[in-house]
């Protein structure tokens, strides 16, 4: 790998001659994390737990008038994964993106290979830069500027678990295709975003026959600043077919925020997505998912739900209020989040429950110690209810929280323009 990089930065040095820039930065950003209630419940009989995370990320851009390049490639670790001396890690080194962008006019431009897609509040398509991973596609864009102030990106991708000589079952726990298409219009104080999202996963169907089903994901996004007001709002559909099934389900948003100085905020917003009551026996899915959005963002920090869970369930409600103070290098956030059932909970009498889950508080600081350090730390406490007992299991009484700690440095290693 040392001889790899070497020789990428060999190559990129020499074409210097004929290039604007060429960037190298690191990213090494380790977090330690309590757990105690994080994701779900505990159980009478169960302990907290505690344990420290890192990713150690290397970015190397390339820039002329026409390319772009951008080779980034990471490691993801927990502290003591391994042994001491151990000779193999764990996780490697993997890509985590490797694109190469050509400008074809001052209308088109084309990006192919792996990358982020991340648009809009990365509510159904984002980087995810809370899991220490991230998330990329393999993936083509293309990209058309029709007029000033428009956009439309147009994606692709076809994914295989390795270079067959025949047709295979596609096992890998990842979409077989997708296709999108994002219009953007930007006006005097507000923006505006069309997006279509086809993504198809395949199925063995009861003939045991794989077929791929798609499922369309479609809706608009919608964002406002004007003089001290700003907010967004958003509202999308999903229906077509996963896993056999007909899926009808949608998603609504709203947020109202409001500045009452430069460095202190306000505001009050709501989420719905779509769910399916606990005893509805039809086969038609009704609860909205999330694809590929940035869910740690969303309904609460403790990632009670759609951060790898809370699909094809009872969907939520989620009303919130949110503080925001940002004096210089410092800001502090604090968010209260009341959530709800948007279906029926029924218990094991099969009698239905409250759809009131539960309260989260998220208190989050962050401090900017130089251009090249960050210092970030964060305390959550969920208050549950016998309902999210019933959807998660787990001990609603106990004291639930989670407290995190984070520094993050990102220097720039090398740097040229010309």
């Amino acid at each position: 790998m040392k001889n790899i990089l070497t020789l990428l930065v060999f190559i990129l040095v020499s074409q210097i001659n004929f290039a604007q820039e060429f960037d190298v930065n690191l990213q090494l950003r380790p977090r330690f994390e309590f757990r105690n209630g994080y994701k779900n419940l505990l159980s009478e009989n169960q302990d907290a737990t505690s344990f420290v995370s890192q990713r150690s990320r290397l970015n190397l851009d390339f820039k002329n008038e026409a390319l772009q390049f951008k080779f980034s490639l990471q490691n993801i670790r927990v502290w003591g994964d391994v042994p001491l001396l151990s000779t193999s890690d764990k996780n490697g080194v993997a890509i985590f993106e490797a694109y190469g962008d050509y400008q074809l006019n001052k209308k088109f431009r084309f990006r192919i290979g792996r990358q982020v897609l991340s648009y809009d509040n990365q509510r159904i398509l984002g980087e995810v830069d809370w899991a220490q991973q991230g998330q990329s596609h393999d993936a083509a864009l293309v990209t058309w500027l029709p007029k000033e102030r428009q956009r439309l990106d147009l994606g692709f991708a076809l994914n295989s678990d390795k270079e067959n000589l025949f047709e295979v079952p596609y096992e890998v726990n990842n979409y077989k295709s997708m296709q999108f298409a994002w219009y953007h219009i930007k006006f005097t104080s507000a923006e505006l975003s069309l997006l279509f999202l086809n993504t198809g996963y395949e199925f063995e169907n009861p003939s045991a026959v794989r077929e791929t089903q798609y499922l369309q994901t479609f809706g608009s996004y919608f964002k406002f600043d004007k003089n001290n007001w700003f907010g967004d709002a958003a509202a999308y559909g999903q229906v077509g077919k996963r896993n056999d099934a007909t899926t009808e389900a949608w998603y609504a948003a709203a947020n109202l925020n409001y500045k009452i100085s430069e460095i202190l905020k306000i505001g009050l917003g709501a989420e719905y997505l779509s769910g399916k009551d606990m005893d509805d026996s039809s086969s038609k899915l009704k609860s909205f998912t999330p694809l590929f959005g940035t869910n740690h963002g969303f309904n609460g920090s403790m990632d009670y739900f759609y951060v790898g869970n809370h699909q094809n369930s009872v969907g939520l409600a989620d009303l919130f209020g949110k503080f925001t103070y940002s004096p210089g290098k410092l800001d502090v956030s604090a968010i209260a989040h009341i959530f709800s059932s948007a279906a029926n909970v029924i218990d094991e009498n099969n009698e239905k429950r409250s759809k009131y889950l539960g309260t989260e508080i998220d208190l989050k600081g962050s401090y900017k110690i130089r251009k090249d350090m960050a210092l970030s730390l964060g305390y959550s406490q969920m208050f549950g209810e016998p309902g999210l007992e019933i959807l998660k299991g787990g001990d609603a009484s106990r004291i639930q929280n989670w407290a995190w700690l984070a520094i993050s440095f990102h220097p720039r290693l090398f740097s040229m323009t010309k």
